[in-house]
């Protein structure tokens, strides 16, 4: 379904009951997305740092592995991953994840208003493989750990509060984590073969300390309805959450995840899809499967991490395949954004744009050396569309 469409009919008021129709009977499970134009045109050369973009946008390294962040005394840690922005007076806040096992954990680089670096600090130390996380609405930054029986730890971005261990967001190996305002939950992915997608469903919104885990329940097919069902025991022990409610769907290695507008998107690396969850009629499907490109040139491969901009479209990094970023317009286009070269053993990682849309972050994760010791962190500037 075209998410211009979707979003179109939600500004207009369209009732569930009428998108529930013809509308989600016809169309909503049409092919996933197909290549074409994107919206910024074709990738020029590289630039002094080495990564295509299209005409009018430009990259900086804001940090890398074992460095430190220049003006700062801060060493940039290893293996950098997933990120986010936050808002800082005028100013804002990327952080950015450890990938590393022992001693992950989560740094920080504060920017000024002019976009110059004013600072750099530790968010979290002595924790294992955080690969992904999210965001919250009261600016917490949710790390999670990609180990089996990992946690999600919520951690401060200025680096000020301690970081809290979230016991009751299930133990399993988290991936990803989208906060969805509306229905007070936090939706979370598992990178295994067979791992399921859960919501966080927390007994005061606001808070993560106690509350309901829940896995999403669904049949084989790649589109039809889902539901809810309390996973009993979120330890997972002695059996592990994913195998503890029959009928949960598995998902084929779960990765990145964003919510916006009643929709949550999450990717799945062992078959390389996105999928999209229509949360106001509880139905699912493909928004992209590299399968069922027309033609089989498909421009997006290795999917990971993935964000949203204000214009509605989606922006998925790359483990591996062409080392791009690629974005998905509501109008179902996939097409690169941007391709960094010469670093083949890498994998991009933690895309988040600053909180006025202009500026896009980024990793790559093992950078030109191939090592979890020489990872870059870039900043990509230019005319993002609104």
């Amino acid at each position: 379904m075209k998410r211009r469409n979707f979003l179109r009919g939600a500004a207009l008021g369209t009732s569930a009951a009428a998108f529930g129709g013809t509308l989600m009977r016809g169309a909503a499970y049409a092919a996933p997305a197909q290549p074409g134009p994107g919206p910024y045109g074709a990738l020029g050369s590289a630039d002094a740092n080495g990564i295509q973009l299209p005409s009018g946008f430009s990259s900086r390294v804001i940090a890398r592995s074992g460095q430190k962040v220049a003006g700062t005394s801060h060493t940039w840690h290893n293996a950098p991953d997933g990120g986010a922005c936050f808002a800082d007076g005028s100013g804002w806040i990327y952080v950015s994840n450890s990938e590393i096992n022992p001693g992950g954990g989560v740094g920080a680089v504060r920017f000024g208003s002019s976009g110059a670096i004013t600072g750099a600090h530790r968010v979290l130390s002595g924790t294992r493989q955080n690969c992904a996380g999210g965001r919250t609405p009261w600016n917490t930054w949710l790390s999670c750990e990609e180990v089996s029986l990992g946690y999600v730890w919520e951690t401060d971005p200025w680096g000020v509060n301690a970081a809290i261990r979230r016991d009751a967001m299930g133990r399993f190996k988290h991936e990803a984590a989208a906060a969805d305002p509306v229905r007070h939950v936090i939706y979370l992915t598992e990178d295994e073969t067979d791992g399921c997608f859960y919501r966080f469903v927390p007994t005061n919104w606001g808070t993560l300390s106690t509350g309901t885990l829940q896995v999403l329940q669904a049949g084989t097919a790649t589109s039809g309805s889902f539901s809810w069902v309390t996973v009993p025991d979120p330890d997972g022990s002695p059996t592990v959450t994913r195998d503890q409610v029959s009928g949960a769907k598995r998902f084929n290695g779960g990765e990145g995840c964003h919510y916006a507008n009643d929709t949550v998107w999450f990717t799945t690396k062992g078959d390389n899809r996105l999928w999209q969850l229509d949360l106001t009629n509880n139905t699912y499907e493909l928004a992209y499967d590299d399968s069922l490109v027309t033609g089989g040139n498909a421009p997006l491969t290795g999917v990971d991490n993935v964000t949203g901009s204000s214009s509605g479209d989606l922006f998925i990094a790359e483990d591996g395949g062409n080392m791009e970023i690629c974005l998905i317009t509501p109008d179902d286009v996939v097409a690169p954004f941007l391709r960094v070269t010469g670093q083949s053993g890498s994998e991009i990682t933690g895309p988040a744009f600053s909180p006025d849309g202009s500026r896009l972050y980024f990793s790559s994760q093992r950078g030109t050396t191939g090592s979890s010791s020489g990872g870059i962190t870039y900043e990509v500037a230019g005319p993002f569309r609104s």
